[in-house]
């Protein structure tokens, strides 16, 4: 049987990077080496202000792969800046990121690391 408690983690921030289709997996490698465990990658299409401002104003459908990853509010800046600069993000039409603080987070925590969690929060 699991256990049925809860425990919630609040320093916790939600990296969001869009980038050309194709590069996904760079973002995730990137991420990874700069110590983000996971990240979910899912293919999106839409309109920027580039494409609408194009050949006759008119809109063109830019397909983008959207990194999302899950970070340790302290990794943030690291996170998000190695990203922008060895994914090209200063360059026109190359992406975007943003972080989200969030309030709350719960996921399988084992016993033990969670034991370990509560002893530093006490300190």
């Amino acid at each position: 049987m699991s256990d049925s408690s809860i425990t919630y983690l609040t320093d916790v921030v939600m990296i969001t990077c869009i980038v050309t289709q194709g590069r996904g997996d760079e973002a995730i490698k990137v991420a990874r080496e700069a110590g983000v465990v996971g990240a979910l990658v899912y293919h999106a299409r839409g309109s920027g202000v580039r494409e609408r401002l194009g050949l006759l104003g008119i809109a063109v459908e830019a397909e983008k792969d959207v990194v999302t990853m899950l970070a340790a509010t302290d990794q943030r800046d690291l996170v998000m800046h190695n990203l922008y600069t060895q994914l090209g993000l200063d360059r026109p039409g190359a992406g975007v990121i943003y972080a989200m603080p969030l309030d709350k987070m719960a996921t399988y925590i084992p016993a033990d690391e969670r034991q370990r969690l509560q002893a530093e929060a006490l300190k």
